[in-house]
C-alpha cells in the first residue's frame, strides 16, 4: 500500500530542494530519515518533515512494517513565483523572482521478487537463416589478385656524408 504527504508552497526554490530527493529516493524510510536529519541545510529539513509526515501516515494507518518501507517516490516541482522589483541605477529595475515549491513524498511496501524456478525459463529463439541459392554461387567469379610492385633495391654503401661549412655570422 501506499502512503503520502506533501507540502505545498514551500519556502524554498524547487532546485534546493531536488538536491536531497535525489538522494532519497528508491531507499529505505529509516535510511533516508537519517540522511536528511545530517544535512543542514533548509531543502533538507523541508523534505525531512514531507518524509516524517508521510512516516506517521504509516504508522496511525497500522502498515504490516513501517519500518520496511521504501521511497517510491520523491518529486519536487515548481510552485507560483513571486515577482519584486529591485531598483537599480539610472532608473532601471532589476525583476528579482521569489520561488516556491510543491513536494511530494511517496512511502511504498518493497517490491516482492519473483523467483522463476528454472524449468519455466525458456530456452533463447535460433533464427535460421536460409542458404544462398546454387544459381547464384555459379554467378559468382572472384576478383583477380592483386601483386605487389618489387620493393627498390638498398645498396649497402652508406651516402657521402656533406661536408660541415661554420655558420656565418649575422649581418
Amino acid at each position: 500500500m501506499d502512503y503520502k504527504a506533501k507540502h505545498r508552497f514551500a519556502d524554498t526554490g524547487p532546485r534546493k530542494i531536488r538536491l536531497f530527493a535525489d538522494l532519497i529516493r528508491g531507499k529505505n524510510v529509516d535510511e533516508a530519515l537519517q540522511l536528511l536529519r545530517f544535512y543542514h541545510n533548509r531543502g533538507a529539513k523541508l523534505l525531512l518533515a514531507v518524509v516524517q509526515s508521510a512516516y506517521g501516515n504509516a504508522t496511525d494507518q497500522e502498515s504490516p512494517d513501517p519500518d520496511g518501507l521504501i521511497v517510491s517516490e520523491c518529486r519536487v516541482d515548481g510552485a507560483p513565483t513571486f515577482k519584486r522589483i529591485q531598483p537599480r541605477a539610472r532608473g532601471t529595475a532589476f525583476q528579482i523572482k521569489r520561488r516556491m515549491a510543491h513536494i511530494h513524498v511517496t512511502l511504498s511496501d518493497p517490491p516482492e521478487e519473483v523467483v522463476v524456478p528454472p524449468a519455466a525459463v525458456a530456452a533463447p529463439a535460433v533464427i535460421e537463416t536460409p542458404a544462398p541459392a546454387p544459381a547464384a554461387i555459379e554467378a559468382h567469379t572472384p576478383a583477380p589478385a592483386v601483386t605487389e610492385p618489387p620493393a627498390p633495391a638498398v645498396s649497402e654503401s652508406p651516402a657521402p656524408a656533406a661536408p660541415e661549412t661554420p655558420a656565418a655570422p649575422p649581418t
